[in-house]
């Protein structure tokens, strides 16, 4: 009996919640979905220029398992690419070591270093705020 998968540390929730492809029509219906640990190991290894053991480290999983992980990342982004799909991140089994927050009304990501709820966005005040702290475990 296989070991239960452990979620995927996360430093900082994406900044956008995915990419359309510009000039093909009617693709809606074969969107492809990067998952939130994928998302993180293109962030880390490529844009960060990390190594593999360092992003392992950073999401606490193993080399091994981070290898896997970028290579699904990657061949999803090609996919997208050759076959003018768009992107949508989503899903996954991932966690965030602070305490993250997303307002509804102006879309603002912040954290809060202090480990306590947060009533208030502090760019527009709004009260629409919806934490990003739980352990996510989503599928498809």
């Amino acid at each position: 009996m296989p070991r239960k998968k452990r979620g995927r540390k996360m430093l900082v929730p994406p900044v956008i919640k995915g990419m359309s492809v510009f000039g093909v029509r009617g693709r809606r219906a074969q969107e492809v979905y990067l998952l939130f640990e994928e998302y993180e190991t293109i962030r880390l290894l490529d844009y960060r220029g990390m190594t593999q053991e360092e992003a392992a480290v950073h999401m606490e999983v193993s080399r091994p398992t981070l290898t896997r992980i970028y290579e699904d990342a990657r061949r999803k982004v090609a996919k997208s690419f050759v076959e003018g799909r768009d992107i949508l991140i989503r899903g996954g089994d991932f966690f965030f070591d602070e305490n993250w927050y997303k307002c509804n009304s102006c879309n603002a990501s912040y954290s809060n270093y202090e480990k306590q709820d947060v009533a208030t966005c502090p760019v527009c005040n709004s009260e629409n705020v919806l934490s990003l702290n739980k352990h996510y475990k989503v599928t498809f």
